[in-house]
């Protein structure tokens, strides 16, 4: 198969990393694989190092009848099979041109957030897609059309490698017997690190209770929130680390408090596979993840007097943590691999084609 993904957001985050090793998966099975990506987005540096060809179009409303005759031309060249679009901008754009020369069209959805009704969300997820995936199931009553499944972004197990250096512990000056609760994103208004800065509040009477935010994003703004709360020796902001693996293992207890958009979010399935227990919301797929009482302890969003009570509760019972970081990684082993989402995403290609 000859595929073609498109993608209007600049940025770098779960959705164009998900672009990028799927495109990868799909060609060590033997596809070719072709990137349309917005004009200077932070994905094309990176799928060009990774060897593949990637075209920089501009997807903005002003520019779409050239960047449809682009499209045109780009899917006649390689012979395009099918157009898998990602973005509202590119998934219109991109759609048209796909109908026009015949190309099938699978129309990805990776947030959670509500779809509204009317014109837009016929056209965008009927006419001018052939089959819709989700990454949560969560997101599979918004849609609405017959063809559409959830598939979810895998992990990568040969890639969550905990590189030698300097422990965590070491670095923050910490004692062995401490006790590490941490969240790993690129921070975002929604991730819920307010909410995690109120329970270390809450907690600050824990002497050895740490907490650890790892990532970048809006730092500065939570900075200044802990700050204020006088949070200093408490909470701790790694910044943004290439390869956050052996951070994250050091971790007693991992959480991730999203109040909304997320799909399965890497960071979450990244901390099962190392075998953390979890501390979540059921916003989007985290729900598919933290199994409560299974995987984790599953708090409701906005709810920071929550999440300090099931952190005390796995603070105290080490053979609950053991038990649960095991189960999660399980779990991710048996659903959420990159295997699982590469056989998912082949075969639901395979169908419309």
């Amino acid at each position: 198969m000859n595929i073609l993904h498109l993608e209007a957001s600049p940025g770098w985050g779960g959705q164009e990393i998900r672009i990028l090793r799927e495109a990868e998966g799909m060609r060590k099975r033997g596809h070719q694989v072709f990137l349309g990506v917005m004009q200077g987005g932070d994905l094309i540096p990176q799928a060009r190092a990774a060897g593949f060809t990637v075209y920089e179009l501009r997807f903005q409303k002003k520019y779409w009848l050239f960047c449809l005759f682009q499209l045109l031309w780009i899917m006649a060249r390689h012979r395009i099979d099918l157009v898998n679009t990602h973005s509202s901008l590119d998934a219109w754009i991109g759609g048209i041109a796909a109908r026009l020369s015949g190309r099938r069209i699978v129309r990805t959805r990776h947030l959670s957030t509500p779809i509204k009704p009317g014109l837009n969300r016929r056209l965008l997820y009927g006419a001018l897609s052939d089959f819709v995936v989700t990454t949560c199931s969560s997101i599979l009553p918004m849609i609405s059309v017959q063809k559409c499944r959830s598939i979810p972004t895998g992990v990568d197990p040969k890639r969550i490698v905990c590189l030698p250096g300097i422990p965590l512990r070491q670095q923050l000056g910490l004692a062995e017997t401490d006790f590490l609760v941490g969240t790993a994103c690129f921070m975002r208004s929604w991730k819920g690190i307010g909410d995690l800065l109120q329970a270390a509040h809450s907690m600050r009477g824990h002497s050895s209770l740490k907490w650890v935010v790892i990532g970048g994003g809006h730092a500065e703004t939570y900075r200044a929130q802990a700050l204020a709360l006088n949070l200093e020796g408490i909470v701790f902001f790694t910044g943004h680390l290439d390869s956050p693996f052996a951070t994250m293992a050091a971790l007693d207890v991992f959480a991730l408090l999203s109040t909304a958009h997320e799909g399965v979010s890497q960071a979450i399935l990244q901390a099962a596979y190392l075998g953390k227990p979890l501390v979540a919301t059921a916003t989007g797929g985290l729900g598919e993840v933290c199994i409560g009482g299974v995987t984790g302890i599953q708090v409701p969003p906005f709810a920071p007097e929550r999440v300090a009570e099931a952190v005390l509760a796995l603070r105290q019972d080490p053979e609950l943590r053991r038990r649960m970081g095991e189960a999660a990684r399980e779990r991710v082993e048996k659903h959420f691999t990159l295997e699982h989402t590469l056989d998912g995403m082949e075969q639901v290609y395979k169908e419309i084609l």
